[in-house]
């Protein structure tokens, strides 16, 4: 079956003209997509900071290795995301952040010191190479949907609420606590999913890769993207992982790079690139056909302007 697979994704690509390399920056790009899908549910919608994303990455990428099976190590990282919401989501504000940054790096720690079952520091190799390019991007289609569908959805709403103002969705009958860890667990799948992709593209994986660094690039991407907007989240997924190869020699200053575009949108753009709203091909479709008219507005404001000087 893996190998049919294969066949019809080089037989796709191969028509479409996509070469390897191109191949890998699409998966590459997938796989950021659906992290980021998942914390932008938890982030922007719920406003609940997490540094632990990493670690359920890591743990769908072990999990789907050992088992060798795409989607088992994403719902296993769902159930791990419930056991330890149940216990952490009561905590407020920073508490909280903190609890999920040092469960990030617990299990980063673990991986890394259980040798015979996940090979330790020297790493996990021999995973069955599932995650191709058309396999990637049925995934993210597949994810997008849900995720709207959820966002869309009354549990959405109740999100949504909960982000606005707490104590009056507790007062208008929302569970808080339930919705909050509803949304940790989706975010917790989508970062499992996207780990379980990671592990069958790179067929190698070692705990270094799942670190703090890795979770500070899903809220940073998630920030730029905009909060409170999936199609934001998918544009900062695709233009976080795309500009490092357009800009390959300064791939040593990523970090520095992204802090940087954070303080810029923060400063100029502080809801992010499509923050609080959706992508419109109406609305998109609108600006253009406008665009003449705004811009004989603005050059007769000017000429009025020189008039009255």
């Amino acid at each position: 079956m893996l190998a049919l697979f294969n066949s019809i994704n080089s037989a796709v690509c191969g028509v479409l003209g996509i070469n390897s390399y191109l191949q890998g920056v699409i998966v590459m790009v997938c796989i950021n997509v659906i992290a980021v899908l998942g914390m932008s549910v938890l982030t922007g919608f719920t406003r609940l900071f997490s540094f632990g994303n990493a670690g359920f990455m890591s743990i769908g990428a072990y999990t789907a290795a050992i088992l060798a099976v795409e989607f088992n190590g994403a719902l296993f990282a769902g159930f791990i995301a419930f056991l330890m919401g149940s216990i952490t989501l009561r905590l407020k504000g920073d508490y909280f952040l903190i609890t999920c940054l040092g469960f990030g790096e617990c299990v980063r720690v673990l991986f890394n010191y259980t040798k015979n079952i996940t090979g330790g520091s020297a790493g996990f190799p021999g995973i069955p190479a599932y995650s191709n390019a058309l396999f990637s991007v049925l995934c993210v289609v597949l994810a997008f949907f849900v995720a709207w569908r959820f966002i869309h959805s009354k549990y959405g709403r109740n999100l949504t609420s909960i982000r606005e103002n707490e104590m009056a969705a507790e007062a208008v009958g929302i569970n808080a606590y339930r919705v909050k860890r509803m949304s940790f667990v989706f975010s917790a799948i989508y970062a499992g999913w996207a780990g379980a992709l990671y592990g069958g593209y790179l067929m190698y994986i070692v705990p270094s890769s799942f670190n703090l660094a890795k979770s500070c690039e899903l809220i940073t991407t998630t920030v730029i993207g905009g909060l409170g907007s999936l199609t934001g989240s998918l544009l900062g997924a695709v233009i976080v992982t795309v500009l490092p190869e357009v800009f390959r020699s300064l791939a040593n200053y990523r970090m520095l790079l992204y802090g940087i575009a954070v303080v810029l949108i923060i400063l100029f753009k502080p809801s992010g690139l499509y923050g609080y709203k959706e992508f419109s091909l109406k609305r998109t479709i609108r600006w253009f056909r406008t665009l003449p008219e705004r811009q004989k507005g603005r050059k007769q404001a000017k000429t009025e302007e020189k008039e009255g000087r």
